[in-house]
């Protein structure tokens, strides 16, 4: 796990390094907090024995806490040893619907609003004696929920607003909805990741013998509202770039939405030409396979489908159905959020791990350094590619 570093780390850490992943995301935590530990032990750092790296080469910087409930359903946080002084780094999966806890006998499946709660309750039990807090949220609680269409609330400035009031200094999130959403809190940190370089990646590790040129591969938007993010895809990979937009009818209301009359496609001819489909999450599915057949009509060559989270709300025997027909060939999702074993066994599917990536950012936080570098990663896509050409 040798890593050659090109930040400046020489600075004084901000405090000793604790990270906190709440239960929804512990095996995300464990992954990066074992980066951490090797990457620490291994950096022969010149101040190590001065009092301000107190703490900097530890075992574990994960920090014990608890969420424990009552028979009510009501819970409290619990924090098993002292973080006076640290920079905190709290993680939560707020997707993570596999975990339950008991009602008045009943057990119940935990809900976003049950996770984000419990998030509250640790930052709670910090008391305000930390040196800094940073939450890394994955998947933006209530991301979705990010304008008005009418009467109604704006929950996820809302759930901005309540962290930042609690005391906490930065936001990490991966690939927001919309990210004008930390206009809400427009004097904290917010970050939103792009983990375009390791699509690349997995792209690469499950065809080899993929090509990367605008001849033969496409990059498409399966909305208008995931414009921003295929542009920068294509425009790092010097390819073309095509979309779909829905066309709606606004006359009728289904599952609280209005259903999408036809998916019209906008661009370049497709024929026989590798497409990657790229959005920010997979929900149901639907809107991905219809985007996948639309293409197929059109004469596509193979069809990668990227999503950084894979919900898959309605299971996944649509995408069994339609990888069996052909519609498309591979699919790949981050481990932000949680992944079923069953996911995990299925022939088509990529799983792009990001610990390593949290890890350089928190490595690069708590030392107090730019991360600019790590949330622009033109320049690991371009020796990524350089070396995948001269093989």
């Amino acid at each position: 796990m040798q890593v050659t570093d090109e930040r400046n780390l020489e600075t004084i850490p901000v405090g000793p390094l604790g990270i906190i992943p709440l239960e929804s995301c512990k095996e995300l935590g464990d992954k990066v907090n074992s980066y951490l530990v090797a990457w620490r032990n291994e950096r022969e750092h010149e101040h190590k024995s001065n009092i301000a790296f107190k703490g900097y080469q530890r075992d574990s910087y994960i920090i014990g806490t608890a969420t424990p409930r009552f028979g009510s359903g009501e819970a409290k946080g619990v924090i098993k040893e002292s973080v006076r002084g640290d920079d905190l780094y709290i993680m939560v999966d707020v997707c993570n619907y596999n975990m339950t806890y008991s009602l008045y006998g009943y057990t119940n499946h935990m809900s976003p609003d049950d996770h984000f709660q419990d998030l509250k309750r640790i930052i709670a039990a910090v008391g305000g004696k930390a040196k800094r807090i940073t939450v890394i949220m994955p998947f933006l609680y209530e991301s979705r929920q990010h304008k008005r269409t009418g009467r109604e609330s704006l929950d996820c400035a809302l759930a901005l607003q309540e962290l930042v009031d609690m005391g906490v200094d930065n936001i990490i999130t991966f690939d927001a909805h919309d990210p004008r959403v930390q206009n809400a809190i427009p004097l904290k940190g917010f970050e939103t990741v792009q983990p375009v370089y390791q699509f690349i990646k997995g792209l690469f590790k499950a065809v080899p013998d993929l090509h990367i040129d605008k001849d033969t591969m496409m990059i498409i938007s399966p909305d208008e509202g995931g414009m921003g993010r295929a542009i920068y895809m294509s425009n790092v990979l010097s390819v073309d770039m095509g979309m779909f937009y829905k066309r709606r009818d606004y006359a009728r209301i289904v599952n609280g939405k209005n259903p999408i009359v036809a998916h019209e496609f906008l661009g370049a001819d497709v024929e026989g030409k590798d497409m990657v489909i790229i959005d920010d999450m997979i929900s149901s599915g639907d809107s991905m396979i219809e985007v996948a057949t639309e293409l197929k009509k059109r004469k596509a060559g193979r069809i990668f489908i990227c999503a950084t989270f894979g919900l898959f709300t309605d299971g996944m025997d649509k995408f069994d159905k339609a990888y069996e027909e052909g519609l498309f060939d591979y699919l790949l999702t981050t481990n932000l959020v949680y992944q079923t074993p069953e996911l995990l066994q299925k022939p088509y599917y990529v799983n792009c791990d990001m610990s390593k990536y949290i890890a350089y950012i928190i490595d690069t936080l708590n030392h107090d350094t730019s991360i600019s570098s790590l949330l622009s990663p033109l320049n690991r896509i371009n020796k990524f590619l350089k070396e995948h050409n001269n093989q």
